[in-house]
């Protein structure tokens, strides 16, 4: 039970496992040692396969720091792409996907060429509550508010919880030095009980915005599934952009939501399979000794 299976979406990359006869716990520090580039596997995260009573399948989400994510836009579609490799689902056929972010309707909808797939997701009802994010002070909705970072710095934040949370920021422009120097900040800044997932975002057009991401428990990442969503989310409840059929570029590709009246959202993009490995006996050995810690 030490197989493994590796894909990405748009470049964020992550691993996905039966975690049912796993030889080893996927404790923080085991979970540390698959993750790390250069003396694990390396990836963005640990997909871990479980059983669910109220969906077809069950998912927990490894950040590569060792935490755990409640939800993962581009983590689900190399999910049905590994269960679509298994033959455990089927091209056009919808089924579930438990989280602790929620269920979620996923679709693998077809093939685009070279082994790449375009997968959909149902990522749940978009909500813009402070107390949904864990943000602290009287539970209202965040709408560019005041963020004091250290040295006195300030962002002004819109907050969006699709079962995990994230903090949008809109800007002008996009300075990315800047960026990687606020973004840590506001990711782990007490304000937040959880921590947040972060977003510096550019409209561009009525149907299209660019797109920064951070992520909590990852650091900069190329593209995120829910990341995209929330900051589709907030670019129509903000009037940032005036289409719901938004189209996300970020430094990986672009990522398309689809955000309703409701504000429910389905996440729609490519995945691509990368390989699939056995891990040694000796990182088993390895991975079993560190999982005690």
């Amino acid at each position: 039970m030490t197989e493994f299976y590796k894909g990405h979406g748009l470049g964020n990359d992550y691993i996905a496992m039966e975690m049912d006869g796993l030889p080893f716990d996927l404790t923080p520090p085991a979970v540390r040692l698959v993750c790390d580039r250069h003396t694990g596997v390396g990836s963005d995260g640990i997909l871990g396969r479980t059983g669910s009573t109220v969906a077809d399948f069950g998912l927990r989400i490894f950040n590569p720091d060792g935490s755990e994510a409640e939800k993962s836009g581009n983590g689900l579609r190399i999910f049905a792409a590994y269960l679509l490799e298994r033959g455990e689902v089927h091209v056009r056929v919808p089924f579930t996907v438990e989280t602790p972010g929620g269920i979620v309707g996923m679709t693998v909808v077809g093939a685009m060429g070279g082994g790449v797939l375009m997968v959909e997701a149902e990522m749940g009802v978009a909500t813009f509550r402070s107390a949904d994010v864990g943000l602290d002070g009287p539970d209202r909705e965040v709408d560019n508010e005041a963020l004091e970072l250290e040295a006195g710095d300030a962002v002004l934040i819109n907050t969006v919880s699709i079962g995990n949370p994230h903090c949008v920021v809109f800007m002008d422009e996009v300075d990315v030095e800047d960026l990687r120097r606020r973004a840590p900040q506001l990711s782990t800044h007490p304000a937040f009980a959880r921590g947040t997932n972060v977003q510096f975002a550019v409209p561009v057009e009525p149907g299209a915005v660019k797109a920064w991401v951070w992520e909590r428990g990852a650091g900069e990442t190329r593209a995120s599934g829910s990341s995209a969503c929330a900051v589709a989310a907030a670019a129509v409840r903000r009037g940032m952009v005036s289409e719901r059929r938004v189209e996300v570029r970020m430094p990986g590709g672009v990522l398309h939501v689809d955000v309703r009246d409701d504000f429910s959202l389905m996440l729609r993009g490519p995945v691509e399979g990368v390989y699939r490995g056995v891990l040694s006996g000796g990182m088993v050995a390895r991975l079993k000794e560190v999982s005690w810690l």
